[in-house]
């Protein structure tokens, strides 16, 4: 595996001395891809904060960002941190927009901040919304959780080495196996203190009569199992509150599972968002499922290319 960084500053471009490893980290939602290393300074090399960085792996662009920070240890050696486009995403702004879906809000507000655009599968569902506020990230979100709640399918968001993309993740399987071989090391959670709900709750208020409309549904089951563990929260007008409640229970009416893997044998196609299969032991139990991944770090090194990983189940409805 080769791996080359290139930083823009003005109209000169370099590839610097590299120390150690290169790390690229993405998260599933909500947080920009992450590009990490520690340059070895010399007299020729100037490169600031902005300037555009991009990472090839096999001659393949796989990350594209900015620097956004550097510091300096006793050693002299640079450490540098860059984002991709998503770091933008971070500001706050106010939207209200009518029958969009989130491919066309994602579109929207790229052509108000100056970002490249890809691939932007449709969801199928135009949404209603008065965003008064909020980030970036949680606008487009919020549209796409709503469409995930209506279509039962999970939709990726991404920036792809500088353009923004969005896919249904089912369309983002890839054929590598997470085994017994290629996980030496691993971690699996059973759990119901977080995202385990067996009461849903949802409310909203009526502008004209003033009183709070309320839709809830249970699981008596698991009420009795586990004690009470509701999900309370606030729902737009124009929105059928008891499907959406019904919707939720089905997704969080159970133990939240998640499988955390370190140093397993790198692949660069693997991003968050991807699924992959998964066939372990866990001495407890033996996994054999597609799972989502939530997060993955990449470390490059010469000729060592390992990653850590953090899965959850890939199908949300079941």
């Amino acid at each position: 595996m080769e791996a080359h960084l290139y930083i823009q500053n003005g109209e000169t471009v370099y590839e610097p001395v590299v120390q150690g490893s290169i790390t690229w980290e993405t998260q599933r939602k909500g947080q920009p891809g992450k590009c990490t290393f520690t340059l070895i300074p010399d007299n020729i090399l100037k490169i600031e904060e902005g300037n555009a960085l991009r990472l090839d792996v096999d001659g393949t662009p796989v990350f594209f960002g900015f620097i956004f920070e550097r510091s300096w240890n006793s050693d002299g050696l640079v450490k540098v941190s860059a984002y991709d486009q998503l770091r933008y995403l971070k500001n706050k702004d106010s939207y209200n927009y009518v029958d969009l879906t989130a491919g066309e809000v994602i579109k929207m507000i790229a052509g108000d901040y100056n970002l490249e655009v890809g691939e932007l599968e449709d969801t199928g569902e135009k949404i209603i919304r008065n965003e008064k506020d909020k980030t970036l990230f949680d606008i487009i979100t919020t549209n796409m959780d709503i469409a995930m709640m209506h279509k039962k399918k999970i939709f990726v968001f991404y920036d792809n080495a500088g353009k923004l993309t969005l896919k249904d993740a089912e369309n983002m399987k890839l054929n590598v196996v997470i085994d017994n071989k290629t996980a030496l090391d691993y971690d699996y959670k059973i759990s119901i203190d977080s995202n385990t709900y067996n009461q849903i709750k949802l409310y909203r208020e009526d502008k004209n009569t003033k009183k709070r409309e309320v839709f809830l549904t249970k699981s008596s089951e698991n009420i009795n199992k586990w004690g009470i563990l509701q999900k309370d929260e606030s729902i737009d007008e124009g929105v059928d509150g008891q499907s959406i409640a019904d919707n939720y229970l089905n997704i969080y009416n159970r133990p939240s599972k998640s499988l955390s893997i370190k140093d397993a044998f790198g692949d660069i196609q693997v991003r968050a968002g991807c699924i992959l299969p998964v066939i372990l032991d866990t001495k407890d139990t033996v996994l054999k499922n597609y799972l989502l991944v939530e997060s993955v770090t990449h470390k490059i090194d010469t000729g060592t290319h390992t990653m850590d990983l953090t899965l959850k189940g890939a199908n949300i409805f079941g």
